[in-house]
């Protein structure tokens, strides 16, 4: 590792495994295995099942807080068992592993990936009979524990072409002759509806959210408006967002995943 990068070892986990199960606690039994002195941190075990978007957009909008070495293991994996890769991804600021089907397809667009493997070197799984059903155990953790204690990326299987790896098919937004069109691309613990549209379009700009019929004013902070009234503004993640001062958008609006918005400049 670079001098810039982390001297403590630090790996961070996502999945869709929730925390009724012992699922993640297994994870990192077998984490601590490997390497008791790893840093875990957890970033959410609650995307919703099968979720593949939104674990995308999670990870996507987390990386950038940690060191530089940092090594992620995302999980959500409909195709367990099936014919998608296990991969491990370097790029600048640490290390991706998990299936290829477009989880890290937002980070990448943001950091581009440097190498990728496939992971084919079962001297570095859990088990060289991994279950089909359970990847995460059996593969991706022991893997992610090896590759933030020092194994390099190379031993863990076979190079592949970083620009074949799985782009996930969302849509992007589109400037328009009155604005940005776009769609929701999030729905946040608290009912918030993030569109795919970044803030740096309505910068130092007056403008308004169109969507589901309903003109939403464009605001800096939620108590710019009522409580209980529709308010657009830019979150701390970066994109225009929906929301409610003191309420939840999802529920009081009913606007869901995917569905169309336009930011109009007044």
């Amino acid at each position: 590792m670079s001098e810039k990068q982390i001297n403590q070892p630090l790996l961070t986990l996502l999945s869709d495994f929730g925390d009724r199960d012992v699922y993640v606690g297994v994870i990192k039994g077998v984490i601590a295995q490997i390497n008791p002195n790893l840093t875990v941190v957890d970033l959410t075990h609650q995307i919703s099942p099968q979720n593949i978007a939104a674990a995308r957009f999670c990870l996507m909008n987390a990386y950038a807080y940690f060191p530089v070495g940092t090594v992620h293991v995302a999980v959500v994996d409909p195709g367990v068992g099936g014919r998608r890769r296990a991969i491990a991804v370097e790029f600048a600021q640490g290390f991706l592993v998990g299936p290829d089907n477009g989880i890290f397809s937002g980070v990448l667009s943001q950091s581009p990936a440097l190498a990728a493997v496939e992971l084919t070197n079962p001297n570095y799984w859990r088990t060289r009979q991994p279950s089909k059903t359970f990847h995460a155990r059996d593969i991706f953790a022991p893997v992610g524990a090896n590759l933030a204690s020092g194994v390099p990326l190379k031993q863990l299987g076979r190079e592949i072409n970083p620009t074949d790896l799985v782009q996930l098919d969302i849509n992007y937004c589109n400037e328009t002759t009155t604005g940005v069109a776009g769609c929701i691309q999030y729905i946040d613990h608290f009912g918030n509806l993030v569109s795919n549209i970044p803030g740096s379009y309505v910068q130092s700009k007056i403008w308004c959210v169109q969507a589901a019929g309903l003109t939403i004013p464009g605001c800096e902070t939620y108590t710019d408006v009522n409580v209980g009234e529709a308010i657009a503004l830019v979150g701390s993640h970066g994109w225009v967002e929906i929301s409610i001062n003191s309420g939840n958008a999802h529920l009081q609006l009913q606007i869901n995943w995917q569905d169309a918005l336009q930011v109009l400049f007044l």
